[in-house]
Parts: C-alpha cells; structure tokens; sequence
C-alpha cells in the first residue's frame, strides 16, 4: 500500500496535477480518506520529501516542491487532445457498471481455497477451475459442447484469434474468409499471420456462405453480426457446418455479444452443430468489462495441442486471479446475475434510444435492436456519414460510421453504428441528445 501511494504521488507531481506548492492533507486525515494506517501514510509523505517531491516545513505541513513541478511541466503543446465528452462508439459496455463489490468478493472467497500451486506457471490451457465452470455455463446458456480438456483460456479475444490464425497457418492453410462488414483489427490480425483474407458479403440472411470459395477457414459472428445486426439464417448456418465438414475446414465462431438479447429468443451458438471443425470463442468483454482480458475458446481436438503450444511459446496468458475469480464468479451464480442485470438495462437504454429517434428523426430507420449492445441509423438520401460525424464531433460526441467497418468493396448504404452501451448512466441522456441534435441539424 505504500509503495502504491508513493507512486501515485509521485505521478501526480510530475504530471503537474498536484502543483507547485499545494499544501497536501495531514497523514491522519489522507490516511482515514484512504481507509489505510497513519503510518503508512506519513512513511510515505517520508520518502517523498526525502526524494525531493515534497516539502516539509515545520507548522505548515507538506507541500509540493517548487523546483520538481517546475522542471516536470510538459512542454506546451505536449499533452495530447483530451477525447470527446460523449461516446456512442461500439464495442465496449458501460465499464462504470462493473460489479466492483460481488468481484472482490469472488475474489477473496476464490483466493481463500486456492491452492499454492494455482501460483505457478501451471497448465497453458488455463486454471482448471475456470475451464470446468466455462465448461457447465456454455453449455447451459449457450448449447456449446465440450469438456474442459477443449477450453483454451486466453488474454482476451484479440489474442485468442492470433494464436487460431498462426496454428491454422502452420497446418498448411492459407486462406481466412470474414464477414464482409467487420471489426478492422481482426483482418489486421490474420494479414499479420500471413493468411489472405477474403470478404464475404452480408445480407439480411447474415454472411453469403456461398461465396467462400478456395478459404480454408471463415470467421463468423452468427448469433448478431458486427456491425449490421442480423443473425446468421439457417439455411447458412447449415451451409457453414457443411462447408467446413466437406473441406475439412474451421469455423471461427465469435460469440462477442450472444448473452444480450431482447425482443427474440437466443440464437443457438454455431459449435454443436459441428465440434469438430468449430472454433467457439467467448469473452468478458462486453458482459463484465474488456479491461479484464479473459476469453476462451473452445477448440475442435485436432487442434487443441497445436494451439496450447502455440500459447506456450506466446508467453501471453491471462491472470491467475482474474481467472479464478471469473470461476468463482460463474459457479456462485453472479455471473448470470449481472448479466441479467445489465441485459435489463441495456434494454432500457435501447429503447430510451429508439424513444428519442422516433421523436426527431422519424424517418431513420434503425436496425439490428433485437441483441446486442449497438444498433444501425440507416441515413436518409442526402445525408453522408462524414456529414454526421463531424456534426458529432463538434458536439463533443464520438460515433462512428459504418463504412469504417467495411472490408469489401460491395458497400451498404450510409449508416451510423451507435453502441448505446458505452457511456455511463449519468452521461447517456446527454449523448443521446446530441446525436439527435447532430442527426437533425445536418
């Protein structure tokens, strides 16, 4: 504790957010801000002095130094632009909605029984109890079949695709086929492996599976496309597993939002419909936050110890606390309930969103409501996406357009992909808002 606190004040110092002399808080009154000991607080304040960061003079207490503040100012012009007030970009959920409380104390009952061993470098598939509780969830709340000895835990989705395209390359294919309409950075990844990639379009029935052509392997998010928002069709899901089983192909099937549904039934994961030449991928990142980098993926057995070597010689695994946490976390049933809870008010947030589009822009048409934690602003004739995002941005409000997803060369019509799930609660009517004022003054 006091080794993190002289360092917070000492990046304070530097950065110039404390400074040149303010007169800081007594170590009594820091140390009961802080819930910590008076000592801690005043070895700290010790130190400090004793480096030059601060002052201590006698009967007025501790100041930052004078001389260290100044020479530390960034030059003018250094600090870079703040980011925008407001943000409907995709992609990431309301991180200020994380269970703070229930994951601390997940995390002190899970550390309470762990064993020593759980400490060392132990198994590259991940912690055992992790993939057990993976193992019994997935297959209660998303159909996935597969035993823990299938789970590959990983540091997020990101680091689970790269290792997926490296070992796929090594085995001799050469070709990855994507949805046409797509998240950039997953290309980038496989292009970085040194496999082509290939664009397949999108229609309301999901991706063309027919259009696959030579690839050897294709990358889907079946239950909600990012970013159009529709569900893979069963004519396609059934084209897919197929494909797959006829070239001795792999599906990598990205579950990134398949908890959040609303005015539908939940569409089924692709993996059971063929376990052995589909990748399920999973992650926290949009149902607790993507800061926790926890992902996994559930791997068809030909190429399980390919992928765990792979792992190995990555050196890049997730944390042994966030994963025997995240274990606690599903088998005491507070997983299901946080998503539970955030499915109601993502919900809610949809639907203020649809609320306030009605109202001023009725002839939008939105599409993609029905899951998921962003929906798709159809622009009328007349109206471009640059248009809009710079009206946005003048705003303080960042929101993206579609075509900054579009990784083929058949293009939709222009749109906005709003993630109506990223600001907090305090900050959603206001971003709300200024959409709507962006929308209807172009």
């Amino acid at each position: 504790m006091r080794a993190g606190l002289e360092t917070a004040l000492r990046d304070a110092v530097r950065t110039g957010r404390l400074p040149a002399g303010l007169r800081l808080p007594s170590s009594r009154a820091l140390a009961v801000d802080l819930g910590v000991a008076r000592n801690t607080v005043a070895e700290a304040y010790g130190q400090l002095v004793a480096e030059g960061w601060l002052v201590a003079t006698q009967g007025s207490g501790t100041r930052v130094a004078d001389r260290v503040a100044a020479a530390e100012q960034p030059a003018a012009g250094a600090s870079p632009p703040p980011g925008p007030r407001y943000d409907l970009r995709p992609g990431v959920p309301d991180v200020a909605a994380f269970p703070r409380a229930a994951w601390l104390a997940a995390a002190r009952r899970a550390l309470a029984v762990a064993p020593a061993a759980a400490f060392g470098y132990g198994d590259p598939r991940g912690r055992p109890e992790l993939r057990e509780a993976l193992a019994g969830y997935l297959a209660r709340a998303r159909g996935v079949r597969a035993g823990p000895d299938r789970i590959v835990v990983c540091a997020g989705f990101s680091h689970g695709l790269g290792l997926l395209c490296q070992v796929l390359r090594e085995r001799g294919a050469r070709q990855l086929a994507v949805e046409g309409y797509g998240q950039p950075q997953h290309r980038g990844i496989a292009v970085a492996q040194r496999l082509d990639v290939t664009a397949l379009p999108v229609d309301p029935a999901g991706a063309d599976i027919r259009r696959v052509g030579n690839a050897d392997a294709v990358l889907l998010t079946p239950a909600h496309q990012f970013p159009l928002g529709v569900a893979l069709a069963p004519a396609r899901r059934t084209q897919a597993v197929g494909w797959a089983a006829d070239r001795d192909g792999v599906v990598i099937e990205d579950d990134y939002d398949g908890e959040f549904r609303y005015d539908r039934q939940p569409v089924g994961a692709l993996q059971p419909l063929a376990p052995e030449h589909v990748v399920y991928a999973g992650t926290t990142s949009k149902s607790l936050a993507p800061g926790l980098r926890l992902a996994w993926l559930v791997v068809p057995s030909v190429l399980v110890d390919d992928l765990v070597a792979a792992k190995t010689l990555s050196g890049c695994v997730a944390g042994i606390v966030e994963q025997l946490t995240l274990a606690e976390f599903l088998n005491s049933g507070r997983y299901d309930r946080q998503v539970r809870r955030q499915r109601l008010a993502y919900r809610r947030r949809r639907d203020r969103l649809l609320t306030a589009l009605r109202r001023a822009a009725p002839h939008l048409r939105v599409t993609g409501i029905a899951a998921g934690l962003h929906a798709l602003l159809e622009l009328p004739d007349g109206q471009g996406e640059d248009e809009i995002i710079a009206g946005a941005t003048r705003r303080n409000l960042a929101v993206d357009g579609l075509d900054g997803y579009r990784l083929t060369d058949e293009r939709q019509p222009p749109a906005l992909v709003v993630g109506y799930a990223t600001p907090p609660e305090h900050a959603y009517t206001a971003a709300v808002a200024r959409l709507i004022a962006a929308l209807t003054e172009a």
